[in-house]
């Protein structure tokens, strides 16, 4: 079974290759303002279309794109880090997927803002 998700106005749509294990709630100062929950996939397990925009922050690892119409967060994309390998994980805002889809998939709590654990 594959997960899709679109953004307010459709114009960004993506599609997981397969539904999630499991859900991540960060807090870190980005994923807390736009109230996302994150699904990871490697890179080629995501299909995406439409137009989006990205934002990179501070330490410049991810870039966080976001429709260009409505403005809906939709995904972040990994940079590569200066000192370490290509990083092959995206996440993408299972809040823009039908909430339906999601149920039963566990929710986790990561404490991006400060230690970097799971917090349950």
């Amino acid at each position: 079974m594959t997960l899709d998700g679109s953004c307010h106005c459709g114009a960004v749509r993506f599609e997981a290759a397969h539904l999630p294990s499991e859900l991540r709630d960060c807090n870190c100062s980005l994923c807390r303002r736009l109230g996302a929950r994150w699904a990871y996939y490697k890179l080629d397990e995501v299909t995406m279309s439409g137009a989006t925009e990205a934002y990179i922050q501070g330490d410049k690892t991810l870039e966080t794109h976001r429709c260009v119409t409505c403005g809906c967060a939709m995904f972040w994309l990994p940079l590569p880090v200066r000192d370490e390998a290509h990083y092959d994980r995206m996440g993408v805002n299972t809040r823009m997927c039908d909430p339906k889809a999601l149920s039963g998939i566990r929710v986790r709590l990561l404490d991006g803002a400060d230690t970097w654990n799971l917090l349950d």
